[in-house]
């Protein structure tokens, strides 16, 4: 019980680690809406060693969609923008909600939006 407590409270600080550097590339704003308000890190990929691409900094809402949260139509227009980032992290988190919610220009938007073919192709097959 003790080394699992340790190691996620080891990873739990080494993620708050890239604060100061998530902070300043969001310019202190939620990566996927802009919302300034309960800024925390998120990883992209938790099964792998946090790293500043696989970080985004996000509000509450972002957050609790990236879980799973359902998600009302106006959001993800707000949202779509985030697609265009060049981080894996904003980019490919964005595109798992999108896919997800079933849109009907989802994937569109993703295919026009996202430039890295191997974070599209992964994405795709990872959610698709």
């Amino acid at each position: 019980m003790a080394k699992g407590y340790n190691e996620n409270r080891e990873r739990r600080e080494l993620v708050a680690s890239f604060g100061k550097s998530l902070g300043k590339r969001a310019g202190f704003a939620c990566e996927w809406c802009g919302a300034k308000d309960d800024l925390r890190p998120w990883e992209y990929r938790p099964g792998e060693e946090p790293a500043l691409e696989l970080l985004a900094l996000l509000c509450c809402r972002c957050r609790a969609l990236a879980g799973g949260a359902p998600a009302e139509p106006a959001e993800l227009h707000t949202l779509r923008n985030a697609l265009w980032s060049d981080s894996e992290a904003i980019a490919g988190g964005v595109a798992r909600v999108l896919l997800r919610s079933k849109v009907p220009w989802a994937r569109e938007a993703i295919e026009e939006s996202i430039y890295d073919e191997e974070l599209k192709g992964r994405v795709f097959r990872e959610n698709g």
